[in-house]
């Protein structure tokens, strides 16, 4: 029978599991053929970007050259504008402002075809690097409020363009979506004086079932009240709530257990589309107890529907135990 499971932090229900022993391979899965078309991120095609902001390169190459090892560039197609002022204002009972923000794409690697679960460990640590150096430089600009960084990896995930590469995008507003893990967390934090998300560490390190790979910094485990078929967290084991806080034996800790999990997904689940989403603490915030930033992987496996849509449920057919003991069986 399935179960009703209630997230501890933001009180959204799920349904879990069914009667029906599911596999792997019972899902179906996109393939990822790469197109013969010139690509805009491969090495020599560096003017089809907007000039880059920051690149680890190989000795003394000029910017806008090939000679990168990981790049960082706007989007081309921003979803938010970098200049201009936000002019709050409303409309009757609508409240808007302009489309103010700042949308930047990592080229995670020169290579088309190299995918993070592809690379070495030292080559994923260039990309986190990449990640905080950005978040850090774009928490100085005072009309920001929150930094996103995400990966998109297939169509049905989102992804426009096949050679890899993560986004991010600081806000001027704190997303709702982060809002209620905020005020949840808060909640817990008010009436136990604890972080839940350290409180989960501990159970799930205890418990043992959920967990799939760990280190020194960090834990990767498929969270109790999953939404979704194999959805993992990458999570610090110390509190932390400000993923820019990263020092470097923690990035080098954040990168290894990132590529294995990703190379586990794909060996087990043969490649699947997925987001990845780095939930930290909004800019204006310092040092918060009751907040714990981490990461969530989602694969493209289940579709959502009336029911969701109507409810706010999600119905996860995969018991997170069992997603857990496939993804540690992987042969990597």
């Amino acid at each position: 029978m399935a179960e009703l499971r209630r997230d501890p932090i933001t009180g959204r229900w799920v349904i879990v599991g069914n009667d029906k022993e599911i596999r792997p391979e019972d899902f179906e899965v996109e393939s990822h053929e790469k197109g013969k078309g010139i690509c805009p991120f491969c090495p020599g095609n560096e003017a089809m970007t907007p000039p880059e902001i920051i690149a680890h390169r190989e000795g003394q190459t000029a910017p806008n050259t090939p000679g990168w090892l990981t790049r960082v560039v706007p989007n081309k197609f921003p979803a938010l504008q970098i200049e201009g002022s936000l002019n709050k204002r409303g409309i009757g009972v609508y409240d808007l402002s302009n489309g103010i923000g700042a949308h930047e794409v990592i080229i995670e690697n020169p290579d088309h075809n190299r995918e993070i679960a592809d690379l070495y460990d030292h080559e994923v640590e260039r990309i986190v690097w990449c990640y905080r150096n950005r978040s850090i430089d774009l928490r100085g600009d005072k009309r920001f409020k929150y930094i996103l960084i995400f990966k998109n990896y297939g169509k049905s995930a989102g992804a426009s363009l096949e050679h890899p590469h993560s986004q991010l995008i600081a806000l001027p507003v704190i997303p709702k979506r982060v809002q209620e893990e905020l005020r949840g967390s808060q909640r817990y934090f008010e009436y136990r004086e604890r972080c839940v998300f350290c409180d989960m560490v501990k159970q799930e390190l205890q418990d043992g079932k959920r967990i799939v790979a760990e280190n020194k910094h960090f834990v990767a485990f498929t969270p109790f009240v999953s939404c979704f078929p194999f959805e993992f967290w990458i999570i610090p084991k110390e509190h932390e709530s400000d993923f820019s806080y990263l020092q470097r034996e923690e990035a080098v800790s954040f990168a290894s257990i990132l590529r294995e999990m990703l190379k586990r997904v794909k060996v087990i689940l043969r490649d699947p589309s997925f987001n990845f989403i780095i939930h930290t603490s909004p800019l204006e915030e310092m040092e918060k107890e009751d907040y714990h930033w981490h990461l969530e992987f989602m694969p493209k496996l289940t579709r959502l529907a009336g029911f969701e849509w109507g409810t706010g449920f999600y119905i996860n057919p995969m018991r997170p135990s069992l997603a857990a003991r496939y993804l540690r069986e992987a042969k990597i």
